[in-house]
């Protein structure tokens, strides 16, 4: 864009939002400034914030608006939903069965929760979950699939037993590679015997302390829509992976090939392609840990302020790594100040960060924030490698704030 034209596009916005852009001549070329909030249709779910924004009703998917997730540890009413199919309706804990199998197991077995309950040790983690799509809505061009934007993850505390020492029970074969979930969700067609998702993780990942078979959230029996009465949580991995309403885990001696893990399901490309290209499947790889991410909590955008001073605050998290710096910008990230960043509370948890901004004049800001984790990995500042199923979008998290003065 030549000077001319910036200046015309600036001039247009400073009337459009009633006061001057700061900054304004650092704006990106191509970048839509942040001048309404998401004005997608809210639906009371039950048990859920009236604030949570439905993408989807069969099957249901919503996300939290991101100055809901202020909690260290998320709530059950402010975690996002994310399903392939339809819950299982009414389950019991009761009568609830975890089989444990596949060919690199040396013993089949069962478990009633009871059993797992009292058979084996109780962990509480911190985890942090987010699908794998969220920011798809970034993408250009787009890519099919619901429209997450920033509020697709969360980090509630779960309880439960250690996958790993309920694997070890069954005796794990030296020829082990991947493990496989099964749960109790029933397919959109209503086919009874169509399986919705069966997903997994290699077996290093099933062996790590923080891989849980869970049935508490936050210290209460695990709601519905998150898997009650049994699930897995693989904190740092596409959530995906972590399988609600469990039922039945296989151990085998190849990578799982259950719905969701082939074709292009929770892949990205092998190597970086160009923007609209067509991907065979052969070069897709499996995503597996995260990237690194951050999204601001306070303000909410959209805020007026009287004061020439405001804390931010929000987390960072960094898949299977933790995060190293946080950092802020109020001029479209031509300068950038560091953030107090606090370590998680244990491994895989989110990490809360905050600062303060000062406005050096009266107008129109942005601030933008931007993770960097433990191996020198930052975010990028606008979009990261295009995909054809829009996943791992982490780019920096954007908020508006009018300072009045």
């Amino acid at each position: 864009m030549n000077n001319y034209n910036r200046r015309t596009f600036i001039n247009q916005l400073t009337q459009l939002i009633g006061v001057p852009i700061a900054f304004g001549a650092c704006i990106p070329d191509g970048l839509s400034l942040l001048i309404e909030e998401n004005d997608s249709l809210m639906h009371n779910i039950i048990g859920k914030h009236p604030e949570l924004v439905v993408l989807n009703d069969r099957p249901l998917n919503a996300e939290t608006p991101a100055h809901l997730l202020g909690d260290v540890s998320t709530p059950a009413d402010k975690m996002f939903v994310r399903n392939n199919g339809l819950p299982p309706v009414n389950p019991s804990d009761k009568n609830w069965t975890l089989t444990i199998g596949g060919n690199s197991i040396n013993k089949e077995l069962a478990f009633t929760i009871d059993e797992l309950k009292s058979s084996f040790e109780h962990h509480t983690y911190q985890l942090t979950l987010e699908c794998g799509g969220n920011g798809r809505s970034e993408f250009d061009p787009p890519a099919k699939g619901n429209q997450w934007t920033t509020g697709a993850v969360a980090c509630p505390t779960w309880t439960g037993v250690r996958l790993k020492d309920v694997l070890q029970t069954a005796g794990v074969k030296s020829n082990a590679v991947y493990l496989g979930y099964y749960g109790a969700d029933t397919h959109l067609s209503g086919d009874e015997n169509k399986v919705v998702i069966s997903r997994g993780v290699p077996l290093k990942k099933a062996m790590e302390n923080e891989s849980l078979i869970a049935w508490n959230m936050n210290g209460q029996p695990l709601p519905v829509l998150h898997g009650y009465p049994l699930r897995l949580v693989f904190g740092g991995w596409p959530a995906s992976c972590s399988g609600k309403w469990l039922q039945k885990l296989i151990v085998i001696d190849k990578v799982h090939d259950g719905p969701k893990m082939g074709g292009q399901s929770y892949r990205v490309p092998c190597n970086p392609v160009a923007p609209g290209a067509k991907v065979d499947d052969e070069d897709m790889c499996i995503i597996e840990s995260m990237p690194v991410k951050s999204i601001i909590t306070s303000p909410k955008t959209g805020a007026l302020t009287s004061k020439s001073s405001v804390t931010i605050a929000g987390h960072a998290w960094a898949g299977d790594l933790a995060v190293a710096k946080i950092e802020s910008s109020i001029d479209f990230g031509q300068t950038w100040q560091q953030c107090q960043l606090e370590k998680p509370i244990n491994r895989l948890a989110w990490q809360q960060w905050s600062s303060k901004v000062t406005f050096p004049e009266k107008g129109y800001y942005e601030i933008w924030v931007k993770a960097t984790d433990e191996k020198g990995r930052a975010q990028p500042m606008l979009l990261p490698g295009w995909n054809p199923k829009g996943y791992l979008s982490n780019a920096c998290h954007r908020i508006a704030i009018k300072y009045t003065g």
